[in-house]
């Protein structure tokens, strides 16, 4: 596999920016995709340094694309850079005149721990017909419920993102509101995978998005076990995502 760090100047975000980028050397282009998002305190280097990812994509011979966001939350920024839109429009535009990715559907995956489970998911419903499926570790997943009641210490950086009023309105971030367009309008959906650690934080944040989903009518495929807001557990869980995949039939 091939490993590359890249830096470069983003028109989206009028700033330099930094992404990771593992790439498969046996199979043919173009290349299945993953990206793959960090959390709140992490960046672009996480999931290389804190988990088996290589490992994991040379076993399923695919790229893996691993952006930076900072502290967005996914999110156009109210005082800040528009990353949604860096990520969701600029990004793959760019890379795909750089390397040989598929542009299929059925090639793509997105998925992301804490807030970048978030992201992954926001990212897949606003643009379903970009992704096969995407996959959520101990997502901040009911962004509502958080912004009411926010962990002290982040507040002025939840203001940036959201505003002083800390809404979500025009953030583009309720997931069930975006399930329930969907759903309305017959769009087909990627295949969603939720997976929480019953001893996480954000345990019941998940629990309870997960009762969202099925009083909407969403179909979600949920796990839970042991586990914290841990490496150790995030790294079970893209490793057991990648292979439900390939047995589910998503990745061939």
């Amino acid at each position: 596999m091939a490993l590359i760090t890249m830096q470069f100047h983003s028109q989206t975000l009028g700033k330099q920016t930094s992404l990771a980028i593992i790439l498969p050397d046996e199979a043919p282009p173009p290349f299945k995709t993953l990206y793959l998002l960090h959390g709140w305190s992490d960046d672009h280097s996480a999931w290389l340094r804190q988990t088996s990812i290589e490992r994991y994509a040379i076993r399923e011979q695919i790229a893996v694309v691993m952006p930076n966001v900072d502290l967005s939350f996914y999110t156009d920024m109210v005082y800040g850079s528009p990353y949604f839109t860096f990520l969701a429009d600029e990004l793959p535009e760019r890379l795909a005149r750089l390397f040989p990715f598929s542009d299929k559907r059925e090639d793509q995956f997105v998925a992301g721990l804490s807030m970048g489970g978030f992201g992954a998911f926001k990212w897949a419903l606003h643009n379903t017909e970009r992704f096969q499926a995407a996959a959520s570790f101990s997502g901040a997943l009911d962004l509502k419920s958080l912004l009411e009641a926010p962990i002290p210490e982040r507040i002025p950086h939840m203001k940036a993102v959201f505003g002083e009023s800390l809404s979500l309105h025009q953030s583009g971030g309720d997931l069930i509101a975006l399930l329930k367009t969907s759903i309305a309008e017959k769009i087909k959906l990627p295949h969603l995978y939720q997976y929480c650690g019953t001893e996480d934080f954000l345990y019941d944040i998940n629990t309870s998005f997960l009762e969202e989903t099925r009083q909407v009518g969403a179909s979600l495929v949920y796990s839970e076990g042991p586990g914290g807001h841990t490496w150790d557990y995030w790294d079970r869980c893209i490793d057991n995502w990648l292979l439900s995949l390939r047995k589910d039939g998503l990745l061939k």
